[in-house]
Formats: C-alpha cells, structure tokens, sequence
C-alpha cells in the first residue's frame, strides 16, 4: 500500500517537471524561484508590517498587483526577442542577441526579490548577515555592469 502511494508522489512529480520542461524549458526551476521569492517577499512584507503595526490592505494589494507585472514584465521580455528574432530573419539582420533579454530581467528580477525579502527582514527587527547584503549588490553590479558593456 505504501509504495503504490510513494510510486503514485513519483509519477505526480515526474508529470509536474515534464510540463514545467515543456513551458519553461530546461531552466524551469529559474521561474520557480522568482515565483517562490515573491511568496516569501509577500509573506516578510506583511510580518514586517505586522511587527511595526504599519498593516495597510491597500499597500499590500498595491504589493500583489506589482507582483503580477512582474510576471508580465517576465513574459515580455522572453517574448520580445522571438518576435525579433523573427523579424531580423525577414529584413536578414541577425537579432539573435537579444534572447538574453529574457535572461537579464529574470536575473534582475531575482535580485530585487532576494533584497526585497532582506530588507524586510531587517526592518522586522531579524540581524540579516551583512555578507548577504554584500553580496547581493556585487550580483546586482555585475548584471547592471553587463547591461551597460553591451
């Protein structure tokens, strides 16, 4: 009985990678932690708020609508290039390079949300190790610095 339910969680799992594979490609689990992060930024945003009785249901809606147009922000930036891409192919000029578009915000993205969570959890009152912070803003110089090298 138990392993038909542990091969039963094993065939589940393996259906959920497939589709995530098929929608998000290969680095699927890159969308999965941006979606993970915002959970957890929401959920530090409203214990920080909590903590200073600084609740506001309209800030924290305001924060779940930014959320969402960062997904959008996401999809645009992936669906821009194949849209150039095919465009470049048209007019014969290789616009191959812009498929890191998609790669730049999410990786942006992914930092914001990293410090986003930090910050509320300092402004909680939690001693965040400063080697965190640090090295967040070296990630964040580096994707910024590659941003202006191009």
């Amino acid at each position: 009985m138990m392993n038909r339910f542990i091969e039963h969680i094993g065939n589940l799992y393996s259906i959920i990678l497939t589709i995530l594979t098929l929608f998000l490609g290969e680095h699927w689990i890159l969308f999965m932690v941006l979606l993970l992060l915002n959970i957890i930024d929401t959920l530090t945003g409203w214990i920080k708020s909590r903590i200073n009785n600084k609740e506001n249901s309209m800030a924290g809606l305001k924060g779940i609508m930014k959320k969402l147009v960062q997904w959008i922000l996401v999809l645009l930036a992936f669906v821009i290039p194949v849209c150039f891409k095919e465009l470049g192919a048209v007019i014969n000029i290789d616009l191959s390079i812009l498929a890191f578009l998609g790669w730049y915000v999410l990786a942006s993205l992914i930092i914001n949300e990293y410090r986003s969570i930090l910050e509320n959890l300092v402004e909680a009152g939690c001693d965040v190790p400063q080697v965190l912070i640090k090295g967040l803003e070296v990630a964040s110089k580096k994707i910024d610095n590659f941003n202006e090298n191009e």
